[in-house]
């Protein structure tokens, strides 16, 4: 059983970690944190939880952090920077589920989030944690740097093309959207169910801090620089990412068998079979990337469809995730959850 902390528990993805961790039967949730509801039962703001979190908010507090085995940062960027060096020092590991830790070069990450970064030094420690190419570096991580919604559907739908090299790196594109909780919990009016309701949208156009990202992990893989045009959308959903991936095939290959040989032994990708059209409500609630590969009319151009539940799989299951392998569980424990639907 491991002592398990969590900072910034009054978003959607402090209380997805609640929800999952709440079930885990190697995890004591011993401490959750918000500077705002400090003081306030779990079970109050999140009625969901009544009678499955005995716990109250309390303020952030070091020295009551560092007596757990992990901590989970369920934060907006600049937060986990002021803390985390503290609890590493002291020997806590680390899962952030902000993008602090996501970058290995600072100046793209201060060009990015328009702030300076007040402990680049951890950049090399920290580990990116998706598991389908990090495995083994997760497990012996102190700090883990959970990847993005975004990134995690379209890094997972690129990468077996550019692997085998199947595609041109220079010409990708990745069409995506997302519902109304990748937002975070906040109120803000182009979020109101009265604004996004019945419409579609286009944001981010110039440019979103999703795609140093998907850059950063895609040219790793394929041994250059990648040129990838990244338009996120946004749907009348609230829960949910569908991301269109495109590349240009540069030689001709059974592409339905490529993605089942390197998914076949990890157990939340799912690539269905030839001509499927994955949905979001597929994996709504559910740590599972569901995954098609299409040639439309048998020319260079291949599709793939990615789809993710944007706080499981895209945040807080991916996290548990990594949880579980950095301690040694059953990688799928706790979060081999069945998607709901309708």
């Amino acid at each position: 059983m491991i002592k398990v902390g969590i900072v910034g528990g009054t978003g959607y993805t402090g209380v997805e970690l609640l929800r999952l961790l709440a079930n885990h039967p190697e995890v004591s949730l011993d401490v959750i944190t918000s500077r705002s509801e400090a003081g306030m039962a779990v079970s109050e703001l999140f009625p969901n939880l009544r009678g499955h979190v005995d716990l109250k908010f309390s303020e952030p507090d070091p020295e009551v952090l560092a007596r757990c085995d992990v901590v989970f940062f369920a934060t907006p960027h600049t937060v986990a920077m002021a803390l985390v060096p503290e609890l590493i020092k002291r020997g806590t590991r680390v899962i952030d589920l902000s993008a602090d830790f996501r970058l290995k070069d600072v100046e793209v990450w201060e060009q990015w989030y328009n702030t300076e970064h007040t402990c680049s030094e951890l950049f090399e420690q920290a580990v990116y944690g998706l598991p389908e190419i990090n495995r083994e570096q997760i497990k012996p991580a102190q700090l883990v740097a959970v990847p993005g919604c975004y990134p995690t559907a379209t890094e997972l739908g690129f990468l077996p093309l550019l692997e085998a090299g199947l595609i041109d790196p220079k010409h990708l594109i990745a069409d995506a959207k997302t519902g109304v909780s990748g937002a975070g919990r906040k109120a803000a009016i182009p979020m109101l169910m009265a604004e996004t309701s019945g419409s579609f949208k286009a944001y981010g156009v110039s440019g979103h801090r999703h795609l140093p990202e998907i850059r950063e992990i895609l040219s790793a893989h394929c041994g250059e620089d990648v040129d990838l045009t990244f338009i996120p959308h946004l749907a009348p959903m609230v829960r949910g990412i569908h991301a269109t991936l495109y590349g240009r095939l540069n030689k001709q290959a059974d592409l339905q068998a490529l993605f089942e040989s390197r998914y076949q032994h990890e157990p939340f990708v799912d690539v269905m079979p030839a001509g499927s059209m994955p949905e979001t409500r597929s994996v709504q609630g559910a740590n599972v990337c569901r995954i098609a590969v299409h040639q439309p009319q048998g020319s260079d151009t291949v599709v793939v469809l990615s789809v993710i539940d944007n706080l499981v799989k895209g945040a807080s299951g991916q996290a548990i995730q990594n949880m579980n392998i950095m301690f040694g569980f059953e990688e799928t424990l706790g979060i081999d959850v069945i998607a709901t639907m309708p």
